[in-house]
């Protein structure tokens, strides 16, 4: 359509595909993966119809699935990283070829950059994307793109067919999208195997950003040292300003653990990602 602003759709594939292979019932096995990789297609051909893209891509990790050896630049910096979490199953990792097969068949291309996670990579796309005056929107579940709000970014749960705003964040964690990265160092990421700081929970992470804005701040609070001739509120004390004192360096670890990078080398641009569906799919059209 001409004049119609460009929007990329992108889809944190292994997000959207894991998800839908749980709810699939039976053993691990192709008879399991067949039916998740139906499933699959069928929701991405939705999340296309409801985002009515311009150019869209499923974007998987190149870390354990793309030519990784199962280590990301975050293991490098804290070897617990996602420590915790299930493997996946054995026969849909090997299958994940046939779903990147299909997705293509239905006119989405798959990206992945070896060594790097899929959250680097749809972060960096999206502010590429919103840089040169396009729409983005991130299908995930995952909160870490909640950060990425304040760049123009639009987050999508495709599950529960809402999209994520300002308001949820306030309302749900009691911050601001863009202190979400800080809140996260301090009250930690369970998921990722991110622990933030002993003894700070959400509600006390959101009540320091309240008071002191950023995590930076924070810390300079209890250093006793502001770092710029603004005054600092009245510096923390007792076992709260202890426990942020001793534990500085691991709340900046997390911080840079939870932050998405955005400054990648993609190796496409978005002209390569034009979404162009067989036409026997309606779709938007150049």
């Amino acid at each position: 359509m001409a004049g119609q602003r460009n929007t990329l759709l992108l889809v944190d594939a292994l997000n959207l595909i894991r998800r839908i292979h749980a709810a699939h019932p039976g053993e691990d096995g192709p008879d399991r993966v067949a039916g998740a990789q139906a499933s699959s297609v069928q929701s991405l051909r939705r999340a296309l119809r409801e985002s009515a893209p311009t150019h869209a891509v499923c974007v998987f990790d190149g870390v354990d699935h793309g030519g990784g050896d199962g280590k990301s630049w975050r293991h490098e910096l804290y070897p617990g990283y996602k420590a915790g979490r299930a493997a996946m199953p054995e026969a849909l990792g090997s299958a994940l070829e046939g779903f990147r097969l299909a997705f293509r068949d239905i006119g989405v291309a798959s990206l992945s950059i070896p060594t790097f996670e899929a959250d680097d990579v749809i972060a960096t796309a999206a502010y590429k994307a919103t840089s040169a005056g396009a729409s983005a929107v991130i299908l995930s579940t995952d909160k870490s793109f909640l950060q990425l709000l304040p760049a123009g970014v639009r987050v999508r749960d495709h599950f529960r067919r809402i999209d994520f705003d300002s308001d949820h964040v306030e309302k749900r964690f009691g911050v601001r999208p863009e202190q979400f990265a800080d809140f996260l160092a301090l009250a930690g990421d369970r998921g990722n195997g991110i622990l933030g700081v002993p003894g700070i929970g959400e509600k006390t992470a959101a009540k320091l950003l309240d008071r002191f804005d950023t995590l930076d701040s924070i810390l300079d609070s209890v250093a006793g040292r502001p770092t710029d001739p603004t005054p600092l509120p009245e510096p923390l004390e007792g076992r709260l300003g202890e426990r942020l004192r001793d534990h500085a360096d691991t709340a900046r670890l997390c911080r840079k653990l939870v932050g998405l990078r955005t400054d990648l080398e993609l190796g496409t641009n978005l002209s390569e990602l034009r979404y162009r569906p067989p036409s026997t799919e309606s779709g938007p059209l150049d």
